[in-house]
């Protein structure tokens, strides 16, 4: 006898898998952030090493955020991985050969001493770093708007979008936008906590701008979704604790619909609240010295504006543009209740163990990175 009723499953899973892209966004982030940011807070090959090496220890550690989620929404939501996977085919396959330049980069561009082969690898880290942030935050545009697929008669998931232009529409750009502001702004804020000299200075002077693009764009996108994208309302009677079939229910296309759930329960405005104000805090918080903080501020609104989608789209996990009622929601696209009880259990065991190593790696490494120690330890550094 499973002890957990399957709706407060659905639930707990709806929170975990915002969890894990949350904690994703924070910890990869500033990976992507520093790689993004490369080209313009390092002018010299020492700075550029110094940039590197204050992601270069940690950053496959982080790396266990974004498997972690892809195994969340593969076990706990299978219609959700196999709606995502299908439409957004290209888009993460130019995610995956990005971030493979990554490693390749990391230890592909010391190997040689020729200008040429360094600037190709530090070209590769920056791709690396700018794609897969633009991407992430274009999907979720694409998301708010609606994917078009279809659910046949046998429950089969159709896609029947164009491919990766079609993804790369007006509000997918501009989300994809906020994601490279805030990630980039995160990245920053981790430079100045990691490094001296000019590379701190140029990371500082960038956390103030991409601060205030951050909290601009965020509410331009807001501001797009309450007057130009249409969301979804469940408009028959919902079956929390029902089978996972999403044609068992109606759903209708309103204008607004994604902003109904801060008139119903007005504390979920904190997520947009959080949103806004992590970025310019961070900002400030960097400005006057407090780096540490100003990090975990910079968190503080990755979780904001990734909690304003969430809320925004409860219960709906991934809309439909082709057939409203094929809407996959937090109530139809689960795994069944002993499936998700089990990855419970296995999740309360395994997410403190991934906790406490990261924790541990980074108390180990601690402290920042100088253009001594690049000098120093030529051979044996990134």
């Amino acid at each position: 006898m499973i002890p957990i009723d399957y709706e407060i499953l659905r639930l707990i899973w709806w929170l975990l898998l915002g969890v894990l892209l949350i904690g994703f966004a924070i910890m990869d982030g500033f990976d992507l952030g520093v790689a993004t940011l490369l080209p313009f807070v390092a002018r010299t090959d020492v700075e550029r090493r110094v940039a590197i090496n204050t992601v270069g220890p940690v950053w496959d550690g982080n790396q266990v955020w974004l498997i972690l989620g892809g195994g969340a929404i593969f076990a706990a939501w299978p219609a959700i991985y196999a709606a995502s996977f299908s439409g957004f085919y290209v888009a993460m396959f130019l995610v995956l050969a990005s971030l493979i330049l990554r490693p390749v980069g990391f230890e592909f561009r010391n190997k040689m001493p020729n200008v040429g082969w360094r600037t190709f690898w530090d070209f590769a880290l920056f791709a690396g770093g700018l794609v897969p942030s633009l991407v992430f935050g274009v999907a979720f545009g694409n998301l708010l708007q609606g994917v078009p697929f279809r659910i046949d008669a046998d429950m089969r998931v159709f896609y029947e979008g164009s491919g990766l232009f079609e993804l790369l529409n007006p509000f997918g750009l501009l989300a994809g936008l906020v994601s490279v502001a805030m990630l980039s702004t995160h990245g920053a804020v981790y430079l100045t906590l990691k490094t001296e000299g000019p590379v701190r200075d140029r990371a500082a002077a960038w956390v103030g701008w991409g601060g205030l693009a951050t909290v601009v764009l965020f509410g331009l996108a807001g501001v797009w979704v309450a007057f130009g994208i249409d969301g979804r309302v469940v408009t028959s009677v919902v079956a929390t604790d029902g089978p996972s079939n999403p044609m068992l229910k109606d759903v209708a296309v309103r204008s607004g619909a994604w902003f109904a759930n801060y008139a119903a329960h007005p504390w979920m405005l904190a997520a947009p609240a959080l949103g806004i104000f992590g970025p310019l805090a961070a900002a400030a918080s960097v400005r006057i010295g407090r780096a540490g903080l100003g990090f975990v501020l910079s968190g503080v609104g990755i979780l904001g504006v990734i909690s304003t989608a969430g809320v925004s789209m409860f219960p709906f996990l991934m809309p439909s543009s082709l057939d409203p009622r094929a809407s996959l929601t937090v109530w139809d696209a689960s795994s069944s209740r002993l499936t998700l009880f089990v990855m419970l259990i296995a999740t309360l065991i395994l997410l403190p163990v991934v906790l406490a190593y990261t924790g541990f790696a980074f108390r180990i490494m601690r402290g920042a990175v100088t253009a001594k120690q690049i000098e120093d330890n030529s051979a044996s550094l990134y």
